[in-house]
């Protein structure tokens, strides 16, 4: 299978795909995450697509089936489907999310929704700590289903450690701090500003890029992300209830 070098290379394929079967109701497709910033990999990065599409289209995915299909086999993921009221109106419930895909984001084709979306801080603090405290639960429940098996480890790591650069930079958001582009620059950031270590966060990204621990020093990694996250989940209750 070829790699996608350069996301750029597959827009205008991509988009001629969806004009073809949504026509004038497909108002925009927007590329966000790693594959729209500099931390874009061929090897390890997803390319994750945002369709919005109109109200009558928005009931009409099946048209989009062998699309979606063929697009997988080159390593897209399935894309979000969404119309301009759902993001306009979930904002409130979902602003961790819309606030990553804002920070990077390439529009593609049509309009460019997120430009002008904004967040409430109130409902921003409340979704950053029940996530911090929701991944670290699951990290201690996933950690006893691993065994203590060492690739099951380093999968935990590697899955849980995007989460919460997601999470980090609701937490710069939150004190007025321009999220930097890069992982490592986020992870640093967040460290200095929340007071916890940052090197056990840059070394779970490591191990998510591709770095294959010993058996002994995984384990010990784990323990110390485990930690570090415990530590963040306090320090963000006595952050919420100072802000308010």
């Amino acid at each position: 299978m070829k790699k996608i070098l350069e996301p750029k290379e597959i827009f205008s394929e991509i988009t001629d795909d969806y004009k073809s079967i949504y026509e004038n109701h497909l108002i925009s497709i927007i590329l966000y995450g790693s594959g729209a910033g500099t931390d874009y990999h061929p090897d390890r990065s997803n390319l994750d697509f945002l369709i919005v599409l109109s109200e009558e289209a928005i009931d009409q995915l099946e048209k989009a089936f062998d699309i979606v299909s063929r697009w997988r086999k080159k390593n897209v993921t399935v894309p979000l489907f969404m119309t301009r009221f759902y993001i306009d109106s979930s904002c409130d419930s979902y602003p961790l999310e819309f606030l990553n895909m804002q920070k990077s984001y390439t529009v593609v084709y049509g309009e460019d929704v997120l430009k002008t979306i904004s967040f409430k801080k109130e409902e921003l603090r409340c979704q950053c700590e029940r996530e911090i405290k929701g991944k670290l639960l699951l990290l201690r429940k996933g950690f006893l289903m691993t065994g203590g098996k060492r690739a099951r480890i380093q999968e935990l790591i590697s899955e849980s450690i995007t989460a919460f650069i997601s999470i980090f930079r609701g937490l710069l958001y939150l004190k007025d701090i321009e999220a930097p582009n890069s992982a490592e620059s986020v992870i640093e950031v967040t460290a200095r500003e929340f007071s916890f270590e940052k090197d056990t966060f840059l070394r779970c990204f490591l191990i998510k890029m591709g770095e294959v621990p010993s058996h002994q020093d995984i384990t010990i990694v784990f323990k110390a992300y485990l930690k570090e996250v415990r530590k963040l989940s306090k320090h963000i209750d006595s952050f919420v209830e100072s802000s308010d």
